[in-house]
């Protein structure tokens, strides 16, 4: 890798301090890693000899981390259902039938819309997903991949253990490290109590994180409480699930104090996922008083299927609205603490922190421009009056980003995605949904959907 400067009219480094330097350059070194962060008067003076890309009515901005998405190919046929009904009706008659090459291609075409809006570390939790792999090592995306698993009788058609420890085996630290494998269960209603010990070990003895949806809806803390007579993260306590190298929960809707005390004591990251919430009816989750705890929580966009797509920056502008409603104080969640959430505080969230979420000498140059010659981030002021935080969170979209850098690597420029054809993505897609969708429709028409959630 040859060793380049990117110089920008704005560096936006998205640390504790919320530093913006003007006219900044980054010094990107042959090893992917950030060499100098600075005035690029002098970042330039520095390092002559060095190639210079100029980014002009650009800022320079830390990609951003998606904690929590699902790879698929629903998007826009899941509609109008709470989350266990919607489960139910939709989701799970679609794993029944699913093949890995259908699982590939869907991964393929995320991990490109991903990219182009601005992402570089996606935590997917998906099937078959050998495929998953192999779609992150040829685009370029950091993954952190998750399989599905479930370990139940009436649940026999996700992932297993077994192929969690496989894919493990396979792909941990693979593609230069960008991709890591972790233990990933569905939910504990999918699982058996041997199971979710099992689970934890396996974590322990490969040193990989632990990631679940927990909390997400009402009836998931009252069929929790009624099975194990406690609350869901007391249970996931019990069960010594908090205790893995790293732990990241998804959607913590109805967390009491209690739990938030608990996921701060074991150091568990929490992925907010906003729309999703708002689209399912889950509710709001209690995001400031768990940053008060000190737990890191960072942003997920959920799946195609309850978003409807993987745009981060709305995530941010969501997440911010949806705090100032929920708790009717217009000062909740403000642009940097979003910022934050979006890039430094989600790395932390993924045990990440020293390695990305922020422009800082040492860390994965993984980097992302944004446009700044459009309407949406017109006027752009700085100083005092400075407005680009919020422009940032509430007006930027996703098809603003102009660049994308992974490692080193530019994968975006110009708004294209470089590692693939996207209109080969698209038509693969859109070739396999037949396939996948009369299947489903087939199974369906013979099979009524299975509820095991009231089983003991």
């Amino acid at each position: 890798m040859t060793p380049i400067i990117l110089h920008a009219d704005h560096l936006v480094l998205i640390n504790d301090g919320n530093t913006v330097i003007p006219n900044g350059a980054v010094l990107i070194g042959s090893d992917g890693r950030i060499q100098a962060v600075g005035e690029a008067t002098a970042v330039i003076a520095a390092n002559s000899g060095i190639a210079v890309k100029r980014l002009a009515d650009r800022l320079l901005m830390p990609g951003l981390i998606n904690t929590h998405a699902h790879s698929g190919l629903l998007r826009g046929t899941a509609e109008g259902l709470p989350v266990w009904e919607w489960l139910q009706q939709y989701i799970d008659p679609m794993h029944r039938v699913v093949n890995a090459k259908e699982a590939e291609i869907a991964s393929y075409l995320c991990y490109a819309e991903a990219l182009l809006s601005g992402t570089t570390t996606i935590v997917d939790m998906w099937r078959h997903m050998h495929g998953s792999a192999k779609a992150a090592e040829q685009l370029g995306i950091r993954a952190v991949l998750v399989p599905y698993v479930a370990e139940h009788p009436d649940h026999d058609y996700f992932e297993t253990l077994n192929t969690n420890e496989a894919l493990i085996k396979q792909w941990h630290g693979g593609a230069n490290g960008r991709i890591q494998v972790w233990v990933g269960h569905e939910h504990m209603f999918y699982s058996t109590p041997e199971a979710m010990k099992r689970a934890i070990d396996i974590c322990r003895h490969y040193q990989v994180g632990f990631h679940t949806h927990s909390n997400e809806s009402k009836f998931d803390v009252e069929e929790t409480q009624r099975r194990y007579g406690k609350r869901p993260i007391e249970a996931l306590e019990d069960f010594g699930l908090l205790d893995a190298p790293r732990v990241l929960l998804a959607h913590c809707v109805w967390l009491s104090d209690h739990e938030i005390e608990l996921l701060a004591k074991h150091g568990a990251g929490v992925a907010h996922n906003p729309i999703s919430n708002m689209k399912l009816a889950s509710g709001a989750a209690r995001v400031q008083d768990l940053l008060a705890s000190g737990v890191a929580v960072g942003l997920g966009t959920d799946g195609e299927k309850e978003n409807n797509n993987l745009d981060m920056f709305e995530e941010m502008k969501v997440s911010s609205l949806l705090a100032k409603l929920s708790t009717l104080d217009a000062s909740a969640l403000d642009a940097w603490t979003v910022c934050r959430m979006a890039a430094l505080t989600g790395a932390r969230a993924l045990g990440m922190g020293a390695e990305v979420g922020s422009i800082e000498v040492g860390k994965q140059a993984d980097l992302i421009a944004v446009r700044t010659d459009t309407p949406r981030m017109t006027p752009l002021l700085t100083g005092s009056d400075g407005n680009l935080h919020h422009n940032l969170v509430h007006a930027v979209q996703g098809g603003d980003v102009d660049i994308t850098m992974v490692a080193g690597k530019i994968v975006v420029d110009g708004g294209k995605l470089l590692t693939a054809d996207l209109q080969t993505l698209i038509a693969d897609a859109n070739a396999a949904v037949p396939g996948l969708f009369r299947r489903r429709a087939e199974w369906l028409a013979t099979h009524k959907p299975v509820n095991a959630l009231q089983e003991g």
